[in-house]
This record gives structure tokens, C-alpha cells and sequence, in this order.
């Protein structure tokens, strides 16, 4: 992998923040993140050539479809998480929905099942071909370049998407755009303000560019909430879940036991206080 990172990436925060960017304490291969003080963003300082190549392991046809134990627990997951989303829009006819970054088309077959439309947009083309050979209508490229119609779609998806743009107000100023007025943005990505990353920091697998091609920039309720206010949007819901002490593959067995308890024990006030390590930014379109 190329590790020159005299091209960083970032020399600005990409929520829109004015504020000249920090370095932390994190220590990551690439080098420490970058904070914006403003509003907490955490960044990558990798370089631009380093970044497209972590990206080159999305282009395969199997792209990101669950398998085993994980495929039902998925399509349980999403399929509540959808059927949440249907109940808000309240849609007269049948729901259109767009999975920004479909992939191979997983969430696609979860919105078809909870009585969607689904459409999906993934620029990684082998993947993008594979979704469409389940019969859905794929748009293999970015989504800027689809130009979808004004206030087209009743829900948006950017799942496990957002921390891998540059610049991630032009995604969600084009959502925006092609949202109808009420439709719903959910945004699924890690919360880097969790007590898993203070406990972690640097070791956390989710930060590591080398096991999640392309993962550089890191939001939080607080940013997420900023860009959404710059782009359009309204913070309809944030909630995080989740708490990891210890990364399974750096702790012995009798460690990570304890580990599992105490994750268990935090698990509520996670939830309650916003330092879970998952989190949903439910964001939705000004009624008109």
C-alpha cells in the first residue's frame, strides 16, 4: 500500500468549520488524526494516493452481501429500520427509496421485502452490476452524476458511506435536492466522540485504513448535527448503541470475558448518553 502522505487529504474540516485543524493523540499508521476543534471531527492523515487504493477492495461482484448468521441478523436489523422509516414518511403510494452506496445490493433486498421501490447508486462497478442482476434499477457511478429528479424519494440511505468522502456536503446537499419535502436521510457511521474510541483510540479496528478501505473521516452527533443544519436538513433522530473495551484480536480470552460483561453493563447508558460506537443520524427534508 502507498503510504505517502505528503498529499494529506484533509487540511480542512469538511463539515464547514472555520477552525484551523488539530493534531491528536491518536496514533494511526497514516499518522495521528487530525481534529477539528470546532465541532470534534476527527480525520485521516493519509495521502490521496494511499486513500484510493484502500478503495480498490470494494470493486468486486460479491461487494458487501451478508452471509450465515450475519445475513438474518442484517435483513433484521435494516428490515425494522426501514419499517421505522415507512411509518415517518407516512407515504401515500408505494415509497421510493435510494441506497446511496448499494453495493452488491443487500439493503436493497431488505427495502423491497418492507414494500419499497428501491433504487440504488454504487460507483464500484462490479458490484453495481451484481445488484442489478437482482433485477433493481442501479446507477453505476457517483451519485451526483445519476441526476435523479427534484423531491423524487420518500427515504435516502448512506449506510457505512459518509466517513469515506472528501466532501461529504455534496453528497448530502444532492440527498437534499432529491428528497421529497418530509423524506427521511439515514445516515449510518461510527460515533467518534464513544467511550470506545477514548478507551481505545488508535488501536480501534475501525480506524485502521488497512482493515476498512477508505475510512478517514470520523463524525459525531455534534458534526453530523452541523451538517446536516449547512446542507438543508433537519436533525429528526440521533441514537448510538454499542461499547467496545477491548479489540478481541489484541486480548487474551479471560480479558476479553470481562470486557464482554462490562459491554453489556454499559450498553443502557451508552445508548442514553450518546457515546455508543454505532450510530443512526436520522435527518429529514423540511415539509414544504
Amino acid at each position: 500500500m502507498n503510504r505517502d502522505v505528503t498529499d494529506a487529504i484533509f487540511n480542512h474540516c469538511p463539515v464547514g468549520c472555520s477552525s484551523t485543524l488539530e493534531t491528536t493523540s491518536i496514533v494511526l499508521p497514516e499518522g495521528n488524526l487530525k481534529r477539528c476543534p470546532a465541532c470534534g471531527q476527527l480525520l485521516s492523515a493519509c495521502g490521496k494516493a494511499w486513500f484510493d487504493e484502500s478503495m480498490q477492495e470494494f470493486d468486486v461482484p460479491e461487494g458487501t452481501l451478508p452471509t450465515g448468521k450475519n445475513k438474518i441478523r442484517y435483513h433484521q436489523r435494516m428490515g425494522k429500520m426501514l419499517n421505522d422509516a415507512k411509518a415517518v414518511v407516512a407515504a401515500t403510494q408505494i415509497p421510493k427509496l435510494l441506497d446511496v452506496g448499494c453495493s452488491s445490493g443487500a439493503l436493497l433486498l431488505v427495502a423491497k421485502e418492507c414494500g419499497y421501490e428501491a433504487f440504488g447508486a454504487e460507483p464500484a462497478t462490479q458490484a453495481a452490476a451484481t445488484a442489478k442482476s437482482l433485477g433493481f434499477d442501479v446507477f453505476p457511478g457517483f451519485l451526483q452524476d445519476a441526476r435523479y429528479p427534484d423531491n423524487h424519494f420518500d427515504v435516502v440511505t448512506l449506510f457505512e458511506v459518509i466517513e469515506h468522502l472528501l466532501e461529504p456536503s455534496d453528497v448530502i446537499r444532492e440527498i437534499q435536492r432529491i428528497l421529497k419535502p418530509g423524506g427521511l436521510l439515514l445516515i449510518g457511521t461510527a460515533n467518534a466522540d464513544s467511550w470506545t474510541v477514548r478507551q481505545l483510540g488508535g488501536s480501534w479496528e475501525y480506524f485502521d485504513i488497512r482493515s476498512h478501505g477508505g475510512h478517514i473521516s470520523f463524525f459525531n452527533p455534534k458534526s453530523i448535527s452541523l451538517l446536516a443544519e449547512k446542507c438543508g436538513l433537519d436533525v429528526h433522530e440521533i441514537t448510538t448503541k454499542r461499547v467496545n473495551l477491548v479489540e478481541r484480536k489484541n486480548a487474551s480470552k479471560a480479558v476479553y470475558e470481562v470486557a464482554k460483561v462490562a459491554r453489556e453493563l454499559l450498553a443502557i447508558p451508552a445508548r442514553w448518553s450518546k457515546k455508543g460506537h454505532d450510530m443512526l443520524a436520522v435527518l429529514r427534508k423540511p415539509k414544504q
